[in-house]
Protein backbone atom coordinates (compact mmCIF):
# COMPACT_ATOMS: atom_id res chain seq x y z
CA UNK A 1 0.00 0.00 0.00
CA UNK A 2 1.44 3.39 -0.91
CA UNK A 3 1.42 6.24 1.60
CA UNK A 4 -1.21 8.18 -0.39
CA UNK A 5 -3.71 5.34 0.07
CA UNK A 6 -3.41 5.11 3.87
CA UNK A 7 -6.11 6.07 6.32
CA UNK A 8 -4.44 8.98 8.14
CA UNK A 9 -4.77 9.57 11.88
CA UNK A 10 -6.43 12.97 11.36
CA UNK A 11 -9.19 11.23 9.36
CA UNK A 12 -10.38 9.32 12.44
CA UNK A 13 -12.84 10.05 15.23
CA UNK A 14 -10.96 8.61 18.18
CA UNK A 15 -11.87 10.24 21.48
CA UNK A 16 -14.81 9.17 23.62
CA UNK A 17 -15.93 12.81 23.88
CA UNK A 18 -16.05 13.06 20.06
CA UNK A 19 -18.14 9.89 19.80
CA UNK A 20 -20.50 11.19 22.53
CA UNK A 21 -20.89 14.54 20.73
CA UNK A 22 -21.66 12.82 17.42
CA UNK A 23 -24.21 10.47 19.02
CA UNK A 24 -25.88 13.38 20.81
CA UNK A 25 -26.04 15.92 17.95
CA UNK A 26 -25.73 14.05 14.65
CA UNK A 27 -28.28 13.09 12.04
CA UNK A 28 -28.71 9.31 11.83
CA UNK A 29 -29.40 7.28 8.70
CA UNK A 30 -29.71 3.52 8.81
CA UNK A 31 -29.77 0.43 6.63
CA UNK A 32 -30.32 -3.16 7.78
CA UNK A 33 -26.53 -3.62 7.99
CA UNK A 34 -25.41 -0.38 9.64
CA UNK A 35 -26.30 3.07 10.94
CA UNK A 36 -24.40 6.22 9.96
CA UNK A 37 -24.34 9.23 12.28
CA UNK A 38 -23.28 12.43 10.49
CA UNK A 39 -22.35 15.59 12.36
CA UNK A 40 -21.53 18.31 9.83
CA UNK A 41 -18.64 20.53 10.86
CA UNK A 42 -15.78 22.34 9.14
CA UNK A 43 -12.66 20.49 8.12
CA UNK A 44 -12.15 17.19 6.38
CA UNK A 45 -14.45 14.20 6.71
CA UNK A 46 -13.49 11.95 9.64
CA UNK A 47 -14.61 8.40 10.44
CA UNK A 48 -15.34 6.60 13.69
CA UNK A 49 -16.38 2.95 13.84
CA UNK A 50 -18.41 1.05 16.42
CA UNK A 51 -18.51 -2.69 15.83
CA UNK A 52 -19.39 -4.47 19.07
CA UNK A 53 -19.31 -8.11 20.12
CA UNK A 54 -23.09 -8.14 19.62
CA UNK A 55 -22.37 -7.85 15.88
CA UNK A 56 -19.86 -10.71 15.77
CA UNK A 57 -18.39 -12.57 18.73
CA UNK A 58 -15.16 -13.21 16.84
CA UNK A 59 -12.60 -10.42 16.58
CA UNK A 60 -11.68 -11.51 13.06
CA UNK A 61 -15.27 -10.87 11.93
CA UNK A 62 -15.44 -7.45 13.61
CA UNK A 63 -12.09 -6.46 12.11
CA UNK A 64 -13.23 -7.52 8.62
CA UNK A 65 -16.27 -5.24 8.87
CA UNK A 66 -14.10 -2.33 10.05
CA UNK A 67 -11.54 -2.92 7.29
CA UNK A 68 -14.26 -2.85 4.61
CA UNK A 69 -15.81 0.34 6.03
CA UNK A 70 -12.44 2.12 6.32
CA UNK A 71 -11.54 1.25 2.73
CA UNK A 72 -14.89 2.46 1.39
CA UNK A 73 -14.61 5.67 3.42
CA UNK A 74 -11.05 6.24 2.18
CA UNK A 75 -12.24 5.97 -1.44
CA UNK A 76 -15.24 8.26 -0.92
CA UNK A 77 -13.60 10.79 1.40
CA UNK A 78 -12.77 13.43 -1.27
CA UNK A 79 -16.47 13.55 -2.28
CA UNK A 80 -17.94 13.63 1.23
CA UNK A 81 -19.26 16.75 2.92
CA UNK A 82 -17.07 17.86 5.85
CA UNK A 83 -17.97 16.41 9.21
CA UNK A 84 -17.69 13.51 11.61
CA UNK A 85 -19.11 10.18 10.48
CA UNK A 86 -19.66 7.43 13.03
CA UNK A 87 -20.74 4.08 11.66
CA UNK A 88 -22.44 1.59 13.97
CA UNK A 89 -22.51 -1.93 12.54
CA UNK A 90 -25.58 -4.09 13.10
CA UNK A 91 -25.60 -7.88 13.60
CA UNK A 92 -26.69 -8.49 9.98
CA UNK A 93 -23.30 -7.10 8.84
CA UNK A 94 -21.55 -10.19 10.24
CA UNK A 95 -23.12 -12.40 7.57
CA UNK A 96 -22.76 -9.91 4.72
CA UNK A 97 -19.94 -9.91 2.20
CA UNK A 98 -17.66 -6.94 1.61
CA UNK A 99 -19.62 -5.73 -1.42
CA UNK A 100 -22.92 -5.68 0.53
CA UNK A 101 -21.35 -3.77 3.43
CA UNK A 102 -19.78 -1.22 1.06
CA UNK A 103 -23.04 -0.80 -0.85
CA UNK A 104 -25.02 -0.32 2.38
CA UNK A 105 -22.49 2.28 3.57
CA UNK A 106 -22.65 4.20 0.29
CA UNK A 107 -26.46 4.07 0.29
CA UNK A 108 -26.61 5.41 3.85
CA UNK A 109 -24.21 8.24 2.96
CA UNK A 110 -26.33 9.19 -0.06
CA UNK A 111 -29.50 9.14 2.01
CA UNK A 112 -27.84 11.35 4.62
CA UNK A 113 -26.92 13.88 1.93
CA UNK A 114 -23.21 13.32 2.39
CA UNK A 115 -22.69 12.11 -1.18
CA UNK A 116 -24.27 13.34 -4.38
CA UNK A 117 -26.89 10.88 -5.65
CA UNK A 118 -25.76 8.55 -8.39
CA UNK A 119 -27.11 9.49 -11.82
CA UNK A 120 -29.60 6.91 -12.99
CA UNK A 121 -28.38 4.89 -15.93
CA UNK A 122 -30.45 2.42 -17.83
CA UNK A 123 -31.95 1.45 -21.10
CA UNK A 124 -35.08 3.58 -20.86
CA UNK A 125 -35.04 7.04 -22.45
CA UNK A 126 -35.25 10.01 -20.15
CA UNK A 127 -38.76 11.09 -19.30
CA UNK A 128 -39.97 13.99 -21.36
CA UNK A 129 -42.39 16.68 -20.28
CA UNK A 130 -46.03 15.64 -20.65
CA UNK A 131 -47.77 16.93 -23.76
CA UNK A 132 -49.96 19.97 -23.28
CA UNK A 133 -53.70 19.39 -23.64
CA UNK A 134 -55.17 20.15 -27.05
CA UNK A 135 -56.72 23.60 -27.45
CA UNK A 136 -60.49 23.50 -27.57
CA UNK A 137 -62.13 24.74 -30.79
CA UNK A 138 -65.00 26.49 -29.01
CA UNK A 139 -62.91 29.02 -27.15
Amino acid sequence: MNSGARFPREARVRLRAEFDRVFADARRTATPLLAVHLLREPGQARLGLAVSRKVDKRAVGRNRIKRVLREQFRRLRPQLVPGCYVVVARPAAAGADARAIGTAFTAALQRAGALPPVAATGTMPAASTPPSPPASAGA
